[in-house]
């Protein structure tokens, strides 16, 4: 595991305390793009937690930007999210 991967479960999991939660880094996949010269990776979220309940897209990535303060766009310079509630499985 990436020291960003495990960064960005860390704080996730501290913030979000998600029933769920699944990080593909696919920054080999971007080699050669502009971020990734950089150093920022690419990576995707696939997070359940009860803190999303009654809470649109918008305020779901909100509060995962959130969890991931200076991350972005330093360490991370693409990042997919799919964020769901428990009842939405």
């Amino acid at each position: 595991m990436s020291t960003t991967v495990a960064a960005i479960e860390t704080r996730l999991t501290e913030a979000l305390a998600p029933l769920s939660l699944h990080i593909d880094d696919e920054s080999a996949l971007h080699a050669g793009h502009a971020g990734a010269r950089d150093g920022g990776g690419h990576y995707r979220v696939d997070i359940v937690s009860a803190a999303f309940a009654g809470k649109n897209t918008v305020a779901r990535h909100r509060l995962i930007y959130a969890a991931l303060g200076d991350l972005m766009p330093r360490a991370i310079h693409a990042l997919a999210i799919r964020a769901s509630a428990p009842d939405e499985l």
